[in-house]
């Protein structure tokens, strides 16, 4: 990289780091460091929540996808936007009725304090590793664009997250997720400009080779439903489930709505994130299919494809931009990692019972262990974002099942609900030994908690009752 690529980078960290520092003199209380006070605009939290989920993951994989493949990937993000409507009108409500500080509240409310403590043990659990994925593939993609160790790469992000994330609690975090979005944004915005501008074909011509090509089908039509995780049905149900929960009971996504004063900016913020995420597809997409087209397909090592472009082909002033917006997308999201998991170990395993100063201690504690993953994880040969979506789905199912029974009138031994629970995450495993795709382990275990659950509510517990 060149001086000026230096310079916009640490220019970058730097601005980060002073904004949280700043935003840091707001906070009072734990309730402002996690919830800001609700008072945050409903558009912020739109663009957090996108920020939030696609991350890095967005920026290195999609592109990738598109390079060896097609656009069938934007099946999951039509899926997504049904998913965020069903949450805005069957849990959100919910949420704001019991004004809860954290998602898991509401279970406890409802079936006692074992189950609120085991649900936000199962979101903790998910959620580190799915975010230490994520964090990865940060440190993949600063590796390849500077040639610094991996370790090396993990570390920089994380220690400079680290600092406005403590210091300026969730208010620094969501309108620090709302510029850096725009900044990964606009990267793969200028990706696609420079790309048409040094292309010799017109943009027409490339759309019409593509298209002839196979790499702009978006409906896959392939019939194994069941085995491939990109065939429509699969992928369209797959992903209305996996935004269903994803953002209806993982508390890093629902935290942001949290933030909003009422319901009605809660539900704009929710669907709206839905059609801001299937646009930020389309546009990373583009720019992988474009890269493809430049470089003639050449066989790359994957999810690098888009960083060697970014460091091959960028010119000096671009390339430090496009990394800025690299580690924009890495720091949004590990900095709602820190916020959100140690908000939940605040208000569902602590009882709310945390100082602003102890707040912080248990951030840099996930901080630590965010990093610390991250560092054993290994990169493999899937798809980062799809062994990130694969995670969430071994534990998501089990908990909206928690949550839809807990909008039923029947009485819940917590014994029941604890095996169904158990149950669900256990068939996960039984069914990737089976083959079958990712994107039903949602349904199937949301089926298997409420069967499990009220199967032996009904068949033992009650008997014992009817008994005594």
């Amino acid at each position: 990289m060149q001086t000026i690529d230096l310079a916009i980078i640490i220019l970058f960290l730097i601005g980060n780091t002073l904004f949280g520092l700043w935003h840091g003199k707001s906070n009072k209380s734990s309730g402002d460091y996690f919830l800001g006070g609700h008072n945050l605009p409903w558009i912020i939290s739109m663009l957090s929540i996108v920020a939030s989920e696609t991350s890095v993951l967005t920026f290195v994989s999609v592109p990738g996808l598109a390079y060896r493949g097609d656009w069938t990937f934007l099946q999951l993000a039509m899926g997504y936007i049904i998913g965020r409507i069903l949450v805005s009108f069957i849990l959100l409500p919910m949420y704001f009725k019991h004004g809860v500080s954290s998602i898991y509240e509401v279970i406890g409310i409802r079936f006692g304090p074992g189950m609120h403590k085991l649900a936000a043990i199962v979101f903790l659990v998910t959620r580190t590793l799915g975010d230490a994925i994520r964090f990865l593939a940060a440190g993949v993609v600063v590796q390849v664009v500077t040639g610094w160790p991996l370790p090396v790469s993990i570390m920089i992000i994380g220690v400079v997250t680290l600092v406005y994330t403590l210091s300026g609690g969730i208010k620094a975090v969501i309108w620090l997720e709302s510029f850096q979005f725009g900044l990964y944004l606009l990267g793969g915005i200028l990706s696609i400009i420079f790309l048409l501008h040094n292309m010799e074909q017109s943009f027409p011509d490339i759309l019409i080779f593509l298209a002839k090509s196979g790499k702009l089908n978006i409906i896959n039509s392939d019939t194994h439903i069941l085995t491939n995780p990109l065939s429509f049905f699969s992928a369209f149900i797959g992903g209305i489930l996996l935004s269903l929960s994803s953002h209806g009971v993982d508390y890093m996504m629902v935290q942001r709505v949290l933030g909003c004063k009422d319901l009605g900016s809660a539900r704009k913020a929710m669907i709206g994130s839905g059609f801001f995420v299937f646009f930020q597809f389309s546009v990373f997409l583009l720019a992988g299919s474009l890269i493809s087209v430049f470089m003639h397909g050449a066989p790359m090592e994957k999810d690098r494809e888009f960083a060697f472009f970014i460091v091959h082909y960028l010119p000096a002033g671009l390339k430090g931009l496009l990394v800025a917006g690299v580690l924009s997308a890495a720091m949004s999201t590990h900095s709602s990692a820190i916020n959100s998991l140690a908000s939940s170990t605040v208000n569902d395993i602590l009882g709310g019972k945390a100082s602003l100063g102890f707040s912080r201690v248990i951030s840099f504690v996930w901080a630590i262990v965010l990093i610390i993953i991250a560092l054993m994880f290994d990169a493999g040969n899937k798809a980062m974002v799809m062994i990130g979506l694969e995670i969430a789905s071994f534990t998501y199912g089990g908990l909206l099942g928690l949550f839809l029974l807990s909008k039923s009138k029947q009485h819940f031994h917590s014994s029941s609900l604890g095996i169904g629970l158990v149950a669900s995450m256990g068939i996960v495993f039984i069914l990737k030994y089976l083959g079958l795709a990712w994107t039903w382990y949602i349904s199937i275990s949301v089926l298997m908690n409420l069967f499990v659950s009220i199967g032996i509510d009904m068949f033992f517990f009650r008997k014992q009752v009817s008994k005594s």
